[in-house]
């Protein structure tokens, strides 16, 4: 029986993480939360940390949204830290801090999709729901040689019916988390044991010899290029001073703190690059600085962007007679209690 075998297999090879000793669901949620997107050995620290800082929803709940996004710094996808917050302050304030305990209920926290919720309603609840990432897509893929590509509504179906019949109904939290053990420890993208493999024998990818070509990938998504030019703006005051703004709405790194931010849809030319950006400078401030210095390029990369980002420091006798409203101005000290992207702590780390 295919949940016995696998089930047995996780028993002896299973990996020990700190999200698995519990059955407390706001614990199993925030470990979800922090893993999408994430490498376990990155979100582990980040998890012990979240623990550690709101040990309850109700304190999550009630930690201010910057806060929430400073202590996810670093990590990425920061939408994730907004959900996350969001969806904490409905439990506390809306359920009287009970955290929902049905499949359907659960789905409807914001920034719940259906694995997320599948994991907590079977790992806090004991609920009969197969979790379905990464992994499990490629060892059912290749068990069954399902050539439907993945990452789409038609492939989770069709994988769910597939799990909902090998789903062991009495444990199926164990089942969930042996399977995506297998699929991550054994059943890997390339160079995987087959010939040791506990499935060898069911296995319609390794009878006709085509493991590495599951499962199916969808197209992926061409990678766009954005061109940034932040300005670090300084002037003579008894301590170091930087000018600051926060992103709004709509775009990459919501509600974080950066440098004043010049986007252009291409690269400016270096002929021109510094009497252009004198020029800007000159409508935010209001006046022309002493002294403009271009930095090299730094580039980062994101799941469907690539950052191409100079930083051009701009030095004033004293401060400028015009700020644009959204600007701060902050001691560097300040500046470090703040959420940052990790571009803006890369460029401050490197100065």
């Amino acid at each position: 029986m295919f949940s016995d075998k696998i089930i047995n297999w996780y028993t002896e090879n299973g990996r020990q993480l700190p999200w698995r000793d519990t059955d407390n669901p706001y614990y199993i949620w925030l470990s979800e939360i922090i893993l999408q997107q994430t490498r376990i050995e990155q979100g582990r620290s980040y998890y012990e940390r979240f623990v550690k800082e709101y040990p309850t929803v109700s304190h999550l709940a009630e930690a201010s949204e910057e806060q929430v996004l400073k202590s996810w710094q670093g990590l990425g996808y920061y939408s994730r830290a907004r959900n996350l917050h969001a969806a904490a302050r409905h439990i506390a304030f809306d359920l009287d801090g009970m955290f929902p305990s049905t499949y359907e209920d659960i789905l409807s926290l914001k920034g719940v999709g259906r694995y997320t919720a599948a994991a907590i309603a079977s790992f806090a609840f004991g609920l009969p729901y197969p979790v379905i990432d990464g992994n499990v897509y490629r060892l059912i893929a290749r068990l069954y040689r399902i050539y439907t590509p993945v990452g789409t509504s038609q492939a989770y179906n069709k994988f769910e019916q597939v799990l909902m019949q090998l789903i062991d109904r009495e444990r199926p939290g164990i089942f969930n988390q042996a399977i995506m053990d297998f699929g991550s420890m054994q059943c890997k993208p390339l160079g995987c044991d087959c010939t040791n493999c506990i499935f060898r024998q069911e296995c319609l990818a390794y009878r006709d010899g085509v493991v590495e070509e599951l499962p199916i990938r969808p197209q992926s998504v061409k990678v766009k290029e954005r061109y940034f030019y932040y300005f670090d703006i300084r002037w003579n005051v008894p301590r170091p001073t930087i000018v600051v703004q926060q992103r709004g709405e709509g775009d990459i790194w919501q509600g974080l703190y950066e440098l004043p931010l010049y986007e252009v849809e291409r690269p400016i030319g270096d002929s021109v690059l510094l009497e252009r950006l004198g020029e800007v400078l000159r409508t935010w401030m209001g006046e022309a600085p002493r002294n403009l210095t271009v930095g090299p390029c730094l580039t980062h990369k994101l799941t469907h962007r690539t950052i191409k980002a100079q930083f051009v420091q701009a030095f004033f006798d004293c401060k400028p007679t015009k700020m644009l409203e959204k600007m701060r101005a902050l001691e560097l000290s300040e500046l470090k209690s703040l959420p940052i992207s990790r571009l803006i702590d890369r460029y401050l780390s490197e100065l």
